[in-house]
């Protein structure tokens, strides 16, 4: 008999390894590579959120392992900061140890695990994820900006001066980039996916047999992707700390989550789908926060490499080990 974590893993390392050969051959190109990316962000991942999140009322919702989801997420990342002190490659590298691919990689593989009530508590995290996260990192990456600005002014008082004005620069990069987290083409669809399951109506066949066929669609092209992505990723010289980073993700932040979870008394399907996200690799958001503030690019782009591929070995372990939890 097939070993579940076999069965739940196999299907996603066939595809990702698939998605690696075509780009290794050039099959896809870097437009058209960018051409899947919309259709998966921009297509079929909102027809899969909200058609799952359409019949789900709120109430059904066990909110508090997200909770211990994001208390473990910063623990890590705060572990990062205290060891390499209030800068920007400091908390971009901490955003690497703690954000998650919740979407391209986790969506698949929790509903081949889990099923549909393992996608509605991964989709109750996905909807927080950006948000919660993202907004928080952005904080404190203009607070390590405006403490770098004065470390570099010598703590001058002509530099302290300054710090109303940038305050409100902070306050207004904060507010864009929470505004941008909930516009965003993956919580947004859950949230309205809530709202009309609210309404006690059901989707017409005409509108959800076509969001069905685009849900399903997600998974395979999605990690198909992924391995196209990879192709075109080199580790270079940040081996080092991409595999750092790549353990802290992959393993130290679902095992402060499961220590976490089981000292509050934490169980069942949606513990386990949360220790699973979190030990996913790491997802591309951080490396577009590391472009955005010039900082830890390549280091960050060896990491999500080294993630993703060592994912494989990593994610088996702990799904092998979450049915031993209570």
């Amino acid at each position: 008999m097939t070993h579940p974590v076999f069965e739940a893993l196999l299907p996603v390392v066939l595809l990702i390894a698939l998605g690696y050969c075509v780009g290794r051959r050039g099959w896809v190109g870097a437009a058209a590579t960018k051409d899947l990316s919309n259709l998966v962000f921009l297509v079929l991942a909102p027809a899969l959120l909200f058609r799952t999140m359409s019949g789900v009322r709120v109430q059904d919702i066990d909110f508090r392992p997200v909770l211990v989801y994001f208390g473990a997420m910063w623990l890590v990342f705060g572990a990062v900061l205290w060891r390499l002190g209030l800068t920007r490659r400091a908390a971009v590298l901490g955003l690497a140890a703690t954000f998650s691919n919740t979407l391209m990689i986790g969506v698949p593989l929790v509903g081949l695990a889990y099923g549909q009530r393992g996608l509605v508590t991964l989709f109750a995290l996905v909807s927080l994820h950006a948000f919660v996260m993202l907004t928080m990192v952005t904080v404190v990456l203009e607070f390590a900006v405006l403490a770098e600005q004065q470390r570099a002014a010598g703590g001058s008082a002509a530099a302290a001066l300054h710090w109303p004005a940038r305050l409100r620069k902070l306050a207004l990069t904060v507010a864009r980039a929470g505004r941008a987290s909930l516009l965003h083409p993956v919580p947004l669809p859950i949230l309205c996916g809530l709202l009309f399951a609210q309404t006690g109506l059901q989707l017409p066949g005409v509108i959800d047999r076509p969001l069905q066929l685009l849900g399903a669609a997600f998974g395979p092209v999605a990690l198909l992707l992924v391995g196209i992505s990879l192709a075109g990723t080199a580790l270079g010289g940040h081996w080092r700390v991409a595999l750092g980073l790549m353990l802290m993700k992959n393993l130290l932040h679902p095992l402060v989550l499961a220590l976490l979870g089981l000292a509050l008394g934490f169980a069942g399907v949606p513990f386990a789908v949360m220790v699973l996200a979190a030990s996913l690799p790491i997802g591309a958001n951080v490396y577009l926060y590391a472009m955005r503030y010039r900082v830890a690019e390549e280091e960050v782009t060896a990491a999500i490499a080294m993630s993703t591929m060592l994912g494989v070995a990593t994610v088996a372990l702990v799904m092998a080990l979450v049915p031993y939890l209570p």
